[in-house]
């Protein structure tokens, strides 16, 4: 444990903002900062050690896909480092593997995209589990089955096509028109 580690904190609402989408991340980090909140934004990981190094988050809003790298190796840094943190993974295209998976590292809630500071504060003050959850009511279709599939795998392989279309027995071109289908964002 580093000195940053065990010092007393001067106040409570750190927030760290892991988004590859600069637009996006300022939007935050305005709306946060008017909410008392000291923000500092990464746009990838690779800036994450340092930073941590500095900066101690109470909170953080992790990207679940940076550019072409998967978010979820900064909940795992995250969660490692500062295991009371809040986290909650916000993306574009959910799934329930990666939902499930950001769960297991460390996260504390899973939105997807749009979602805006209102969603993300809630989200933070709810790490318990609701048992009255509502069940889905209608079955998932085919064609969401092939896709949260067709996710995991792509999230298995840091998001690697040919990779990806090896595993999934499909030829490259096959999965390329599946994915541009999707209109997938960046995030």
């Amino acid at each position: 444990m580093t000195e940053a580690d065990t010092r007393p904190r001067e106040e409570s609402r750190r927030l760290l903002i892991v988004e590859d989408d600069a637009g996006f991340a300022r939007t935050l980090s305005r709306s946060f900062e008017r909410r008392g909140y000291r923000v500092r934004s990464l746009q990838d990981a690779a800036g994450l050690p340092a930073i941590l190094e500095e900066f101690a988050p109470d909170y953080a809003v992790v990207d679940l896909r940076l550019g072409g790298a998967s978010g979820l190796t900064c909940v795992q840094v995250l969660h490692a480092r500062y295991p009371a943190a809040r986290i909650v993974v916000l993306t574009g295209f959910a799934s329930i593997s990666t939902a499930v998976e950001a769960i297991k590292l460390g996260a504390t809630n899973y939105l997807t995209k749009p979602s805006d500071s209102d969603d993300i504060e809630r989200a933070f003050g709810r790490v318990e589990g609701d048992v009255d959850a509502g069940l889905a009511v209608r079955p998932t279709s085919i064609k969401t089955l092939e896709w949260e599939h067709i996710h995991q795998v792509l999230a298995e392989v840091d998001f690697n096509v040919s990779e990806a279309a090896r595993r999934l027995g499909m030829h490259r071109r096959t999965l390329a028109r599946k994915l541009d289908k999707r209109h997938l964002p960046n995030g």
